[in-house]
């Protein structure tokens, strides 16, 4: 067995996904001698991109736009501009095509978005213009409330003084009402609601689910503000930007060097050790960019762990899987509905009953037989990723984590074979063409991702899962990704969980990494039994009391 001497690395980072290397790179930037490990043979997790469709095109494996990037404390605080990275917006943010011709969309430009909603029904963009304005009054202090650990006593404390000054418990009873109500009260024509709507269905809400019209309102609101761009050049390069950051300032990557242990010694973790058999000391910190399923009872024993941990982590709750196909086109989607051309993402929904449909059929484990595509036209966003005149695209859409029923009637039963992988792929195609006619015969040649692969390509995405967990209310803060945590520490001094697994969840942000670092360096060496002292507020530490050992562990908008 190798053995690395403890003064190599003072940090050991599991996982080169864009957590870990966020969290690195504050490690990094502290002095601390940093060694991070990635299993996957390139770094980046669910930040990739290649030419696999078709060598003239670059195509994202994963993840595409960056709302979250962008408005993100921790990756601006990074300053990746100097390292190479830059952003590219399409025309428009957001499109949704509707049955009658007709197109939702978001501009960049607030007045033009709300003219457009206007022409679906008078007063839409006067409270669409509403909805803004209360952004740009709570909008900072929400991000960087949203993005440290729990309770966020300064940038809740500022918060807590504008929610007050917009509306009070008024706007509150509005940011926890289930998003369809929302756009009940406060618009008319169908536009605004399908697209507040279609931004809560990036996570696993429903339009009936408590609190997604706060997660549909931020998503949008970013939009509006700062676009939701694509690294130019496509997403490896946000993750290029990160490494070459990172290695001048002396870390180590290594990449194929998967870790199957944090050691364990004294009462505090000690190091890791990787699948062919070499322990790494790490004098200070461990973080793990990994599921908290993987860590717990996986990479650290049960035995290191308090009893009641582990039925917490039986009742961890998933986000739903995810089918892709990536398209190489050798001309622009045709859309019936032509504004619909101009933006970077594009919703493929008949409505906001549309959005509920396929929600109640995943939430009874049904493929569904119209499903809600989420569509992507790259070289619309950043003009580099194909040749002049064609298009980058992909779409994708959520499935049941188990199967129990096709709607269609293809017989899909998640076993994902090539039969079963083609009759989804065609699924998934013929809602494209509805809404743009002639759409299958611009194909050049397309990659076809099922839930398998995306594991496969980056174990974080267990089953397909992008988020790290349910984005559900009872998933959320205090409760992510057990009762009594919302913060990076973990029941073992010295080990950070640093993944999306953490609060404040899924999404290219490296809050969770950036968190997770600083607690490291506070020295926060106590893991989640020291939240039961003087490191928690009373309000967590009565939460945390009911869970026994896990814990240890202006009115309208």
């Amino acid at each position: 067995m190798a053995v690395v001497p403890e003064s190599a690395a003072d940090a050991v980072v599991v996982g080169a996904g864009p957590n870990g290397l966020v969290a690195a790179n504050i490690l990094a930037d502290a002095g601390w001698r940093v060694v991070v490990l990635e299993s996957q043979d390139t770094p980046g997790g669910a930040v990739r991109s290649d030419r696999g469709v078709h060598p003239d095109y670059v195509n994202d494996v994963f993840s595409s736009f960056y709302p979250l990037a962008v408005a993100s404390p921790a990756l601006a605080a990074l300053g990746l501009e100097r390292w190479g990275l830059r952003w590219s917006h399409a025309p428009a943010v957001l499109a949704n095509p509707l049955p009658d011709g007709r197109c939702a969309v978001m501009h960049r430009d607030a007045e033009r978005t709300a003219a457009g909603l206007e022409e679906f029904a008078a007063g839409d963009g006067e409270a669409y213009l509403r909805m803004v304005e209360l952004w740009r009054r709570l909008g900072g202090d929400l991000m960087q409330a949203l993005f440290t650990p729990f309770p966020p006593v300064l940038a809740g404390a500022r918060l807590a003084g504008a929610v007050h000054g917009a509306g009070g418990l008024r706007l509150l009873r509005s940011l926890l009402l289930p998003v369809r109500r929302f756009a009940q009260e406060n618009f008319t024509g169908e536009a605004a609601g399908v697209l507040l709507s279609g931004c809560a269905l990036h996570a696993d809400l429903t339009p009936e689910a408590p609190g997604s019209t706060a997660f549909g309102w931020l998503l949008a609101m970013i939009g509006q503000q700062l676009g939701w761009p694509v690294p130019a050049g496509g997403a490896a390069a946000l993750t290029e930007a990160l490494v070459a950051r990172l290695q001048d300032r002396g870390a180590t990557l290594r990449c194929g060097s998967r870790v199957v242990e944090v050691t364990v010694g004294g009462g505090r973790a000690t190091g890791v050790l990787t699948a062919d058999g070499e322990h790494l000391a790490a004098r200070r910190a461990v973080l793990a960019d990994v599921p908290a399923t993987a860590l717990y009872g996986g990479m650290v024993g049960w035995e290191e762990l308090p009893a009641r941990l582990r039925e917490d982590m039986r009742r961890f709750v998933w986000d739903h899987a995810t089918f892709k196909v990536d398209w190489a086109l050798r001309g622009p989607i045709p859309w019936s509905a032509p504004q619909a051309a101009l933006a970077g993402t594009v919703h493929l929904a008949d409505g906001v009953d549309h959005l509920t449909r396929q929600a109640a059929q995943l939430a009874t484990s049904t493929v569904p037989d119209r499903p809600f595509a989420l569509l992507g036209q790259m070289t619309t966003a950043d003009p580099g990723r194909s040749p002049a005149g064609t298009e980058s695209a992909w779409a994708y859409t959520h499935l049941p984590r188990h199967i129990k029923e096709d709607a269609g009637g293809g017989g899909l039963d998640g076993r994902w074979g090539p039969a079963q992988r083609e009759v989804m792929a065609a699924r998934l195609e013929a809602e494209v063409e509805r809404w743009a006619p002639g759409f299958r015969d611009l194909v050049v040649a397309r990659r076809v991702l099922a839930p398998p692969d995306f594991e496969a390509r980056d174990e974080s995405l267990v089953g397909g899962a992008l988020n790290g967990g349910t984005s559900a209310v009872h998933q959320q803060l205090v409760f992510r990704p057990v009762p009594g945590s919302g913060r990076p520490e973990t029941p073992v001094p010295g080990l950070y969980l640093a993944s999306s697994s953490a609060h404040p969840g899924g999404g290219v942000h490296g809050a969770c990494g950036a968190n997770a670092a600083r607690a490291a360096l506070r020295g926060r060496g106590g893991g989640l039994r020291r939240l039961l002292g003087g490191a928690a507020s009373k309000v967590q530490r009565r939460l945390v009391a009911d869970t026994g050992d896990a814990g240890a562990g202006a009115g309208r908008l």
